[in-house]
């Protein structure tokens, strides 16, 4: 049997940053056990590829959530990174901390070392901010975050449109202050994807006390005597076991997560009763609190053909552009089709951005499990996000089976705050539409269309057509009470020798993209660990 000091179950955004910093001393021996394949899909590499990973189920687990009464019994697309890298390998790459209050707001629910104060020189350390280092950037880390190689017509009338409507420009959204359009900066280096893979393993794989297992997943914390002491996985060579003479990190991300600790044991007792699982610790709290982001597409005709619906619909323009991007790294195929958004707030008396905007260049008649269909003809999306939801959902066993996928819930619309963010969203899309700097490109509004006129007309197109922004959190919470599954070390409660690190551990999700405070907690978990094992 394989014995470790550490073992890490999920290579993606924290996972990889956990078992690279834990072996880079090369004191500690490390195991790494990713159930996707390596990142070889050459689509994940270019940061247009987005588009082809989002359904690709080689790279993908592809999920989807139960039906959902709040939005007309609608199932949702789930995706989440099967690869190495995770998430971090197939998503749009923004670059996005969230908001200073979001970590302070942390600390004051119990989590001590969790304000914005402590948390950002685990950003810095992890950051290689290609405009420099100051006061909120580093540079050196592994994780090199860079500006869009270049802009476009309409892109910039969007932005132009915002101050308009009396948004003001904003050139740092993680910066001194958040609130404000601009450009997003994003997780690329020399126009290709930079995720975790790449940032963390891509310098680690040579040493000889971390090893690399994909294919290999996780399907059991083994538990003795209240601690854990190894993992049980699947690889293609049938079921098998590694010990961890230290301790067991998971890393699977908000569903893989708690999915894993209930195969373990640990969760609601009831439940894992009436799956046939043998209860190691009752925690009620494990799978609680999932929430996402809500978000909604108000789409339109743009009247000049310089969208990226365009490129997706003609052959010749595709093998141009791929022809471009492989001999010169340039054309719209280096860019994310993501390049740029907006903060504001919902009601003036907030103290903080609680809605983000998506300014996008492209539209579609279908962005599901299925696939991504643009519309035949020119079109932009204006995507707004909630970024505070007040619905919390669950994430439950669907079976014994660990192969199996998890049931996933969600609670969005869960109070009328919800609903009236969504809804001043789709007013304030409205309202920049309207603005002289779109005057040129803005045709006819295709979603909602005109006949969704008033709040309640505008309601109802929430619950038909409003989607999760794929950003799931807070499903293995952090805090101090019954209602928390880790500690603020991350060490799960009452468990010995088990912490959770990556966006499960969230008690309430960030106001913004979740990939870099992802990539974060994996810092500062692998930081706690090796605090712990030097003590």
């Amino acid at each position: 049997m394989d014995s470790f000091d550490f073992i890490v179950t999920g290579a993606g955004s924290a996972g990889a940053a956990v078992a690279a910093r834990l072996s880079e001393s090369g004191r500690h021996s490390v195991l790494l056990l990713e159930a996707g394949p390596p990142d070889t899909n050459p689509w994940i590499h270019i940061p247009l590829g987005f588009a082809r990973t989002y359904v690709d189920p080689r790279v993908n687990w592809k999920f989807e959530t139960t039906p959902h009464a709040q939005l007309n019994n609608r199932v949702m697309y789930a995706p989440r990174g099967k690869t190495l890298g995770g998430t971090s390998s197939i998503n749009g790459m923004v670059y996005m901390r969230g908001h200073p209050r979001d970590y302070d707001e942390w600390r004051q629910k119990g989590c001590t070392g969790w304000d914005y104060d402590s948390v950002l020189p685990f950003f810095r350390k992890a950051e290689n901010q290609t405009r420099g280092a100051d006061e909120f950037h580093g540079v050196g880390g592994p994780l090199t975050v860079s500006d869009q190689p270049h802009t476009s017509a309409l892109t910039e009338a969007l932005i132009v449109a915002a101050e308009q409507a009396g948004i003001p420009r904003n050139h740092d959204f993680n910066g001194a202050r958040q609130e404000g359009v601009g450009y997003y900066q994003t997780t690329t280096s020399n126009r290709r994807r930079w995720s975790t893979a790449r940032a963390y393993l891509g310098p680690a794989k040579g040493r000889a006390n971390l090893e690399i297992r994909t294919l290999c997943q996780a399907t059991r914390v083994i538990i003795e005597d209240g601690r854990a002491t190894g993992v049980e996985y699947r690889s293609p060579r049938g079921v098998e076991t590694a010990r961890a003479r230290r301790e067991v990190v998971v890393s699977g991300g908000a569903y893989g997560s708690p999915q894993l600790l209930m195969l373990s044991g640990i969760g609601p007792g009831g439940h894992l009763q009436a799956m046939g699982i043998a209860v190691q610790r009752d925690m009620p709290a494990v799978g609680a609190n999932l929430h996402d982001h809500f978000c909604l597409y108000m789409q339109w005709r743009c009247t000049q053909p310089i969208t990226f619906n365009e490129l997706e619909n003609s052959w010749p323009r595709k093998i141009a552009a791929a022809v471009r991007y492989g001999l010169t790294r340039g054309g719209p195929m280096a860019v994310n089709g993501i390049r740029a958004g907006l903060f504001t707030r919902t009601d003036p008396r907030l103290e903080r951005p609680d809605l983000q905007v998506n300014l996008l260049e492209w539209s579609t008649l279908e962005r599901s499990a299925r696939g991504v269909r643009p519309h035949p003809f020119p079109g932009f999306t204006l995507g707004p996000v909630h970024l505070t939801p007040d619905g919390r959902g669950t994430v439950r066993l669907a079976s014994a089976d660990p192969l199996a996928p998890p049931a996933i819930t969600f609670g969005f619309l869960g109070s009328e705050y919800d609903m009236r963010a969504m809804v001043a969203g789709a007013r304030l899309a409205r309202r920049l539409v309207q603005q002289p700097a779109l005057a040129p490109f803005a045709g006819e509004e295709l979603f909602p269309g005109p006949n969704y006129v008033t709040d309640e007309d505008l309601a109802r197109y929430v619950r038909e057509a409003g989607l999760t922004n794929h950003h799931p959190a807070g499903s293995c919470a952090m805090g101090t009470g019954t209602n928390s599954v880790v500690d603020p070390r991350l060490r799960v409660h009452g468990v010995g020798g088990l912490r959770v690190a990556d966006a499960s551990i969230m008690p309430a999700v960030v106001a913004g993209n979740t990939n870099a405070p992802s990539i974060m907690i994996g810092e500062k978990c692998a930081a706690m660990v090796l605090e712990d094992a030097a003590a």
